[in-house]
Protein backbone atom coordinates (compact mmCIF):
# COMPACT_ATOMS: atom_id res chain seq x y z
CA UNK A 1 0.00 0.00 0.00
CA UNK A 2 1.64 2.99 -1.14
CA UNK A 3 2.00 5.69 1.85
CA UNK A 4 1.07 9.41 1.49
CA UNK A 5 3.32 12.17 1.28
CA UNK A 6 4.65 13.70 5.07
CA UNK A 7 3.36 16.95 3.60
CA UNK A 8 -0.01 15.66 1.58
CA UNK A 9 -3.51 17.34 3.15
CA UNK A 10 -5.00 14.89 5.23
CA UNK A 11 -8.47 13.37 3.69
CA UNK A 12 -11.32 15.79 4.56
CA UNK A 13 -13.18 15.07 7.48
CA UNK A 14 -17.19 15.07 6.40
CA UNK A 15 -18.91 16.70 9.06
CA UNK A 16 -15.70 19.15 9.67
CA UNK A 17 -15.58 20.34 6.19
CA UNK A 18 -19.21 20.03 4.83
CA UNK A 19 -19.87 23.28 8.18
CA UNK A 20 -16.46 24.63 6.83
CA UNK A 21 -17.76 24.68 3.03
CA UNK A 22 -20.96 26.19 4.59
CA UNK A 23 -18.84 28.94 5.97
CA UNK A 24 -16.78 29.47 2.96
CA UNK A 25 -20.34 29.99 0.88
CA UNK A 26 -21.31 32.49 3.69
CA UNK A 27 -17.72 34.56 3.01
CA UNK A 28 -18.39 34.56 -0.13
CA UNK A 29 -21.80 36.17 0.26
CA UNK A 30 -20.68 38.85 2.83
CA UNK A 31 -17.18 39.47 1.47
CA UNK A 32 -16.68 40.15 5.36
CA UNK A 33 -15.26 38.18 7.89
CA UNK A 34 -17.27 39.94 9.86
CA UNK A 35 -20.50 40.02 8.23
CA UNK A 36 -20.07 36.18 7.88
CA UNK A 37 -19.10 35.48 11.30
CA UNK A 38 -22.60 37.98 12.46
CA UNK A 39 -24.47 35.65 10.39
CA UNK A 40 -23.26 32.43 11.37
CA UNK A 41 -23.11 33.50 15.45
CA UNK A 42 -19.39 32.59 15.85
CA UNK A 43 -16.44 34.79 16.34
CA UNK A 44 -14.70 36.74 13.67
CA UNK A 45 -11.18 34.57 14.69
CA UNK A 46 -13.46 31.08 14.80
CA UNK A 47 -14.46 31.57 11.34
CA UNK A 48 -11.20 32.67 9.91
CA UNK A 49 -9.40 29.56 11.76
CA UNK A 50 -11.94 27.34 10.22
CA UNK A 51 -11.37 28.93 6.31
CA UNK A 52 -7.61 28.38 7.15
CA UNK A 53 -8.58 24.70 8.22
CA UNK A 54 -10.48 24.05 5.06
CA UNK A 55 -7.65 25.64 3.14
CA UNK A 56 -5.39 23.48 4.45
CA UNK A 57 -7.77 20.58 4.17
CA UNK A 58 -8.22 20.92 0.06
CA UNK A 59 -4.38 22.18 0.09
CA UNK A 60 -4.98 25.55 -1.97
CA UNK A 61 -6.16 28.53 -0.95
CA UNK A 62 -9.44 29.48 -1.35
CA UNK A 63 -9.60 33.03 -0.22
CA UNK A 64 -8.11 36.49 -1.10
CA UNK A 65 -7.65 38.19 1.92
CA UNK A 66 -6.62 41.82 2.24
CA UNK A 67 -6.44 44.25 4.75
CA UNK A 68 -9.60 46.17 2.99
CA UNK A 69 -11.96 43.01 1.42
CA UNK A 70 -12.07 39.67 1.67
CA UNK A 71 -12.98 37.55 -1.82
CA UNK A 72 -12.91 33.95 -3.21
CA UNK A 73 -9.90 32.71 -5.02
CA UNK A 74 -10.98 30.80 -8.50
CA UNK A 75 -11.22 27.59 -6.09
CA UNK A 76 -12.73 28.69 -3.87
CA UNK A 77 -15.68 30.43 -6.31
CA UNK A 78 -15.98 26.65 -7.60
CA UNK A 79 -16.27 25.12 -4.72
CA UNK A 80 -18.86 26.97 -3.84
CA UNK A 81 -20.57 26.88 -7.04
CA UNK A 82 -20.57 23.60 -7.45
CA UNK A 83 -21.52 23.31 -3.39
CA UNK A 84 -24.56 25.80 -3.08
CA UNK A 85 -27.35 23.62 -4.85
CA UNK A 86 -26.75 20.96 -2.14
CA UNK A 87 -26.35 23.34 0.65
CA UNK A 88 -29.69 25.47 -0.81
CA UNK A 89 -31.93 21.87 -0.59
CA UNK A 90 -30.41 21.03 2.72
CA UNK A 91 -31.62 24.50 3.90
CA UNK A 92 -35.22 23.91 2.25
CA UNK A 93 -35.50 20.54 3.99
CA UNK A 94 -34.57 21.31 7.35
CA UNK A 95 -37.13 24.56 6.62
CA UNK A 96 -39.86 22.08 5.46
CA UNK A 97 -39.81 19.90 8.55
CA UNK A 98 -39.57 23.19 10.78
CA UNK A 99 -42.41 24.28 9.44
CA UNK A 100 -44.07 20.87 10.67
CA UNK A 101 -44.10 22.43 13.85
CA UNK A 102 -48.19 23.25 14.96
CA UNK A 103 -46.59 25.89 16.64
CA UNK A 104 -44.45 28.84 14.05
CA UNK A 105 -41.70 30.04 15.43
CA UNK A 106 -37.84 31.26 14.27
CA UNK A 107 -36.04 34.54 13.71
CA UNK A 108 -37.11 36.84 11.11
CA UNK A 109 -34.51 39.60 10.35
CA UNK A 110 -36.55 42.08 9.16
CA UNK A 111 -34.96 45.78 7.42
CA UNK A 112 -37.74 48.49 6.70
CA UNK A 113 -37.32 52.54 5.63
CA UNK A 114 -36.62 54.44 8.56
CA UNK A 115 -40.43 56.84 8.79
CA UNK A 116 -42.32 53.61 8.07
CA UNK A 117 -40.58 51.54 10.04
CA UNK A 118 -41.32 53.76 13.46
CA UNK A 119 -44.92 55.36 12.01
CA UNK A 120 -46.54 52.07 10.73
CA UNK A 121 -44.41 48.82 10.49
CA UNK A 122 -43.84 48.94 14.85
CA UNK A 123 -47.48 48.56 15.70
CA UNK A 124 -48.07 45.93 12.90
CA UNK A 125 -45.27 43.72 14.46
CA UNK A 126 -46.26 44.54 17.81
CA UNK A 127 -49.84 43.05 17.20
CA UNK A 128 -47.27 40.37 15.13
CA UNK A 129 -45.64 39.30 18.79
CA UNK A 130 -48.77 38.49 20.69
CA UNK A 131 -50.45 36.34 17.78
CA UNK A 132 -47.24 34.02 17.03
CA UNK A 133 -44.88 34.28 20.68
CA UNK A 134 -42.51 31.76 19.11
CA UNK A 135 -41.40 33.82 16.36
CA UNK A 136 -38.61 36.25 17.15
CA UNK A 137 -38.02 39.52 15.09
CA UNK A 138 -34.44 41.28 14.49
CA UNK A 139 -35.58 44.57 12.84
CA UNK A 140 -33.07 47.01 11.17
CA UNK A 141 -34.81 50.94 10.25
CA UNK A 142 -32.38 52.04 7.27
CA UNK A 143 -33.11 54.26 4.68
CA UNK A 144 -30.18 52.80 2.66
CA UNK A 145 -31.12 49.68 0.25
CA UNK A 146 -29.63 46.84 1.99
CA UNK A 147 -28.40 43.42 0.29
CA UNK A 148 -30.38 40.70 1.65
CA UNK A 149 -28.65 38.23 0.80
CA UNK A 150 -25.07 39.83 1.59
CA UNK A 151 -26.11 40.95 5.12
CA UNK A 152 -28.49 38.13 5.87
CA UNK A 153 -31.81 39.40 5.89
CA UNK A 154 -35.01 37.11 5.56
CA UNK A 155 -37.53 40.43 4.60
CA UNK A 156 -37.19 43.53 3.45
CA UNK A 157 -39.80 46.39 2.96
CA UNK A 158 -39.59 48.75 0.72
CA UNK A 159 -41.05 51.94 -0.60
CA UNK A 160 -40.38 51.82 -4.25
CA UNK A 161 -41.99 51.89 -8.00
CA UNK A 162 -41.45 47.83 -8.92
CA UNK A 163 -40.27 44.88 -7.19
CA UNK A 164 -36.66 43.79 -8.22
CA UNK A 165 -36.94 40.74 -10.68
CA UNK A 166 -34.43 38.51 -8.59
CA UNK A 167 -36.84 38.32 -5.41
CA UNK A 168 -40.20 37.13 -4.53
CA UNK A 169 -42.24 40.03 -3.61
CA UNK A 170 -45.98 40.35 -1.49
CA UNK A 171 -47.15 43.98 -2.76
CA UNK A 172 -48.94 45.42 0.55
CA UNK A 173 -50.42 48.82 -0.45
CA UNK A 174 -50.15 51.16 -2.86
CA UNK A 175 -48.73 54.66 -1.73
CA UNK A 176 -48.51 57.95 -3.34
CA UNK A 177 -46.64 61.31 -2.55
CA UNK A 178 -47.84 64.55 -0.89
CA UNK A 179 -47.25 68.40 -0.49
CA UNK A 180 -47.77 69.69 2.78
CA UNK A 181 -46.97 72.69 4.87
CA UNK A 182 -48.42 73.92 8.09
CA UNK A 183 -51.21 76.80 8.36
CA UNK A 184 -49.17 78.97 10.04
CA UNK A 185 -46.57 79.07 7.33
CA UNK A 186 -49.74 79.17 4.41
CA UNK A 187 -50.87 82.01 6.44
CA UNK A 188 -47.87 83.86 6.43
CA UNK A 189 -46.82 82.99 2.45
CA UNK A 190 -49.91 82.46 0.93
CA UNK A 191 -51.22 79.28 -0.73
CA UNK A 192 -49.57 77.69 -4.22
CA UNK A 193 -52.53 77.71 -6.69
CA UNK A 194 -50.04 75.60 -9.11
CA UNK A 195 -46.99 74.08 -9.46
CA UNK A 196 -44.93 77.25 -11.01
CA UNK A 197 -46.16 79.03 -7.80
CA UNK A 198 -43.46 76.76 -5.74
CA UNK A 199 -41.32 78.67 -7.18
CA UNK A 200 -41.58 81.37 -4.52
CA UNK A 201 -41.58 79.53 -1.79
CA UNK A 202 -39.32 77.85 1.04
CA UNK A 203 -38.82 74.09 0.24
CA UNK A 204 -37.81 70.68 2.64
CA UNK A 205 -36.75 68.72 0.22
CA UNK A 206 -35.43 64.82 0.84
CA UNK A 207 -31.59 64.66 0.22
CA UNK A 208 -30.25 61.51 -1.87
CA UNK A 209 -27.14 63.19 -2.26
CA UNK A 210 -25.50 66.29 -3.65
CA UNK A 211 -27.42 67.39 -6.06
CA UNK A 212 -30.75 64.88 -6.32
CA UNK A 213 -34.46 66.44 -5.20
CA UNK A 214 -33.57 69.97 -6.82
CA UNK A 215 -36.60 69.48 -8.88
CA UNK A 216 -40.02 67.86 -8.77
CA UNK A 217 -42.49 66.64 -11.39
CA UNK A 218 -45.78 66.89 -10.45
CA UNK A 219 -48.57 65.44 -12.59
CA UNK A 220 -52.24 66.46 -12.72
CA UNK A 221 -54.84 63.37 -14.44
CA UNK A 222 -57.72 65.25 -15.99
CA UNK A 223 -60.65 63.24 -17.50
CA UNK A 224 -61.40 63.04 -20.85
CA UNK A 225 -57.93 64.84 -21.75
CA UNK A 226 -54.46 64.49 -21.41
CA UNK A 227 -52.69 64.48 -18.17
CA UNK A 228 -50.55 67.47 -17.64
CA UNK A 229 -46.97 67.39 -16.62
CA UNK A 230 -44.82 70.08 -14.64
CA UNK A 231 -41.11 70.09 -14.32
CA UNK A 232 -40.82 72.37 -11.18
CA UNK A 233 -36.89 73.32 -10.21
CA UNK A 234 -36.71 73.86 -6.45
CA UNK A 235 -35.18 77.31 -6.21
CA UNK A 236 -35.27 77.49 -2.33
CA UNK A 237 -34.27 74.92 -0.36
CA UNK A 238 -35.11 76.03 3.11
CA UNK A 239 -34.14 72.50 4.99
CA UNK A 240 -33.03 69.29 3.46
CA UNK A 241 -32.68 66.07 5.40
CA UNK A 242 -32.27 62.04 4.40
CA UNK A 243 -35.10 61.14 6.31
CA UNK A 244 -39.39 62.17 5.70
CA UNK A 245 -39.81 62.07 9.12
CA UNK A 246 -37.89 65.08 10.19
CA UNK A 247 -39.06 66.53 6.69
CA UNK A 248 -42.85 66.21 8.27
CA UNK A 249 -41.35 67.71 11.64
CA UNK A 250 -39.88 70.57 9.68
CA UNK A 251 -42.90 71.56 8.14
CA UNK A 252 -45.03 71.22 10.81
CA UNK A 253 -42.42 73.74 12.42
CA UNK A 254 -43.75 75.96 9.64
CA UNK A 255 -40.24 75.55 7.98
CA UNK A 256 -41.72 75.37 4.01
CA UNK A 257 -43.74 73.10 1.68
CA UNK A 258 -42.35 69.39 1.56
CA UNK A 259 -43.03 66.66 -0.38
CA UNK A 260 -43.63 63.67 1.52
CA UNK A 261 -44.70 59.85 0.98
CA UNK A 262 -48.48 59.66 2.65
CA UNK A 263 -47.31 57.30 5.43
CA UNK A 264 -44.88 60.14 6.23
CA UNK A 265 -47.36 62.60 5.97
CA UNK A 266 -50.35 60.75 8.27
CA UNK A 267 -50.80 61.82 11.52
CA UNK A 268 -52.72 59.89 14.05
CA UNK A 269 -56.30 61.21 15.04
CA UNK A 270 -55.23 62.11 18.28
CA UNK A 271 -52.24 64.38 17.29
CA UNK A 272 -53.21 68.20 17.66
CA UNK A 273 -50.95 69.64 15.08
CA UNK A 274 -52.37 70.00 11.76
CA UNK A 275 -50.68 69.75 8.32
CA UNK A 276 -52.58 70.98 5.07
CA UNK A 277 -52.20 69.62 1.47
CA UNK A 278 -50.88 71.55 -1.32
CA UNK A 279 -51.97 71.36 -4.81
CA UNK A 280 -53.51 68.69 -4.02
CA UNK A 281 -54.98 67.99 -7.63
CA UNK A 282 -51.04 67.59 -8.30
CA UNK A 283 -49.28 63.83 -7.37
CA UNK A 284 -45.70 63.85 -7.79
CA UNK A 285 -44.16 61.28 -10.00
CA UNK A 286 -40.95 59.54 -10.03
CA UNK A 287 -39.85 61.38 -6.40
CA UNK A 288 -40.83 58.13 -4.27
CA UNK A 289 -42.49 55.25 -4.54
CA UNK A 290 -45.82 54.48 -5.44
CA UNK A 291 -45.74 50.46 -3.92
CA UNK A 292 -44.87 49.20 -0.80
CA UNK A 293 -43.58 45.63 -0.95
CA UNK A 294 -41.94 42.57 1.24
CA UNK A 295 -39.40 41.34 -0.74
CA UNK A 296 -37.22 38.18 0.64
CA UNK A 297 -34.30 36.83 -1.81
CA UNK A 298 -35.42 34.17 -4.43
CA UNK A 299 -36.12 30.71 -3.15
CA UNK A 300 -38.00 27.59 -3.75
CA UNK A 301 -39.57 27.62 -0.04
CA UNK A 302 -40.47 30.20 1.96
CA UNK A 303 -40.19 29.69 5.88
CA UNK A 304 -43.41 29.09 7.53
CA UNK A 305 -41.99 32.12 10.21
CA UNK A 306 -41.91 34.38 6.75
CA UNK A 307 -45.16 33.28 5.58
CA UNK A 308 -46.69 34.06 8.55
CA UNK A 309 -45.00 37.43 8.96
CA UNK A 310 -46.02 38.75 5.06
CA UNK A 311 -49.55 37.40 5.75
CA UNK A 312 -49.92 39.77 9.15
CA UNK A 313 -48.68 42.57 7.17
CA UNK A 314 -50.99 42.40 4.38
CA UNK A 315 -53.91 42.30 6.59
CA UNK A 316 -52.26 45.10 8.64
CA UNK A 317 -51.74 47.35 5.23
CA UNK A 318 -53.78 46.64 3.51
CA UNK A 319 -56.03 49.77 3.95
CA UNK A 320 -53.41 51.95 2.26
CA UNK A 321 -52.50 55.53 3.89
CA UNK A 322 -55.14 57.86 3.55
CA UNK A 323 -54.04 61.52 2.43
CA UNK A 324 -55.82 63.80 4.56
CA UNK A 325 -57.27 67.43 2.44
CA UNK A 326 -57.37 70.62 3.18
CA UNK A 327 -58.48 71.32 7.01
Amino acid sequence: MTEPAPNAPSSLQTGANLSDMHMLMVLGETQSFTQAAQRLGLSKATVSQRITALERAVGIGLVQRSTRSVALTAAGQQLVDDTRGSFAHIEHSLAAVRDLATTPRGLVRLSAPVALGRQHLMPALASFAHQFPEIRIELDLNDRLVNLVQEGFDLAIRHSQAAPDNSVAWPLCSSQSILVASNAYLQQRGMPSCPEDLAQHDCLVYLRGRNHGLSWTLVREQSQQPSEHRHVAIQTAAFKANNSELLREAALAGLGIALLPDFSAQLQAHEPRRLVRVLPQWQSQGFFGNQIFAIRPWAPQVPRAVRCLVNHLQEAFKAGFTPFGNQ
